[in-house]
């Protein structure tokens, strides 16, 4: 697989965006990143997963999955090797990643809809004596 066909993939994703970041092409959904091509250079796609599902991926395919090196590594940041990866491993990756933003924005969401059912800011303010 290429740069292009990760692109092509991410972008076939429902409500996916491409911007840049850092001057670089990354993917979004819900304002959230999930992937990006950071360090295609090196020939490789990024993935933004789950400490837990990064690794499953990379005991599963250490040829094909790989820890970012350092911080961002430990909190799931994921390199997927292009060229060693086929188009099912691939979508099958990025769907995952996209899935897991998909998530944790509706989680995120919901979260912000219960704080604002609670006390009205005049019930707040107001003391009894």
């Amino acid at each position: 697989m290429t740069a292009a066909d990760f692109r092509r993939i991410a972008l076939s994703l429902e409500g996916v965006e491409e911007y840049s970041h850092a001057g670089l092409p990354a993917f979004r959904v819900g304002g959230r990143k999930f992937a990006s091509l950071a360090s295609q250079g090196e020939g490789y796609g990024n993935l933004m997963l789950t400490p837990e599902q990064q690794a499953v991926f990379v005991e599963e395919a250490p040829e094909i999955f790989l820890p970012i090196p350092g911080g961002f590594g430990k909190m799931g940041h994921t390199h997927i090797r292009l060229a060693a990866a086929s188009e099912d491993v691939l979508a099958g990756a990025l769907r995952t990643a996209w899935k897991i933003r998909i998530d944790k924005s509706a989680k995120t969401s919901r979260k912000n809809a219960a704080g604002r059912g609670g006390l009205t800011n005049k019930k707040r303010g107001k003391r009894r004596l």
